[in-house]
């Protein structure tokens, strides 16, 4: 085995792992965003969100 086959290896397996890290972090947004939408659609706010004129803490 030569030098350039272990650089190239670990620049394939680097490039590997940033690509599956990317795509988790996508999905995973993908996923929380639809989930979120699930929720308000029940009718669960958010806390951060103001509660409408009628309703004061």
């Amino acid at each position: 085995m030569t030098h350039p086959f272990y650089v190239y290896g670990s620049y394939g397996f680097t490039a590997t792992m940033i690509i599956a890290v990317i795509a988790w972090t996508w999905i995973d947004g993908h996923r929380r965003r639809r989930e979120i939408a699930a929720l308000e659609a029940a009718g669960i706010r958010r806390r951060s969100q103001r509660a409408p004129e009628g309703k004061a803490k």
